[in-house]
């Protein structure tokens, strides 16, 4: 019995979970290329396991394409006065997309399917001295033509250890 309901539970688990292709019909479409080109504004949050907010920040991304290579210069700066910068580089392939930033381990990987996508990487972030790497799941939505919504899970071991909102706004 106790077997059962374990394994009813993880199938509830993985059928609960969002999947790329249901937004394949969305609208607006999220078009990198044209979404990121130009100065950005953004603000954001970071919470614990448990949703409470540990930090929050604003951010400033210069983005520029040349073809199907892409460039975001972002700046970080943290309600602690903290400031972080990440340059990512880009290339679109089709509707997926890589991309490589200092502090991301190998490469970054992401989809587009109508006004979303998934978008996955392993960062290094700084704690007590130490650098460790968590994977970070993010998920963008373009909610109108000036603004897209990101919300990204951290896992560490497979286990979440954090939450990631973040909204942008062309300027």
């Amino acid at each position: 019995m106790k077997r059962l309901i374990i394994l009813i539970s993880a199938c509830l688990l993985v059928a609960c979970s969002q999947s790329l292709s249901d937004y394949q019909n969305t609208t607006p479409k999220l078009d990198l290329k044209e979404f990121f080109q130009g100065e950005i504004k953004a603000w954001g949050v970071i919470a614990g396991r448990d949703g409470t907010i540990k930090r929050r920040f604003t951010a400033t991304i210069s983005a520029s394409w040349q073809g199907d290579n892409g460039t975001l210069d972002e700046t970080f700066l943290f309600d602690d006065g903290e400031q972080q910068t990440r340059i990512w580089t880009l290339e679109k392939r089709g509707d997926s997309y890589i991309g490589t930033a200092g502090d991301v381990v190998g490469i970054a990987t992401g989809k587009v399917a109508g006004f979303a996508m998934n978008w996955s990487y392993v960062l290094k972030i700084p704690v007590d001295g130490s650098v460790w790497q968590f994977k970070v799941n993010d998920w963008l939505y373009q909610l109108d033509e000036n603004v897209v919504m990101n919300q990204g899970v951290m896992t560490k071991f497979g286990v979440e250890v954090g939450q990631i909102t973040l909204f942008m706004q062309k300027q």
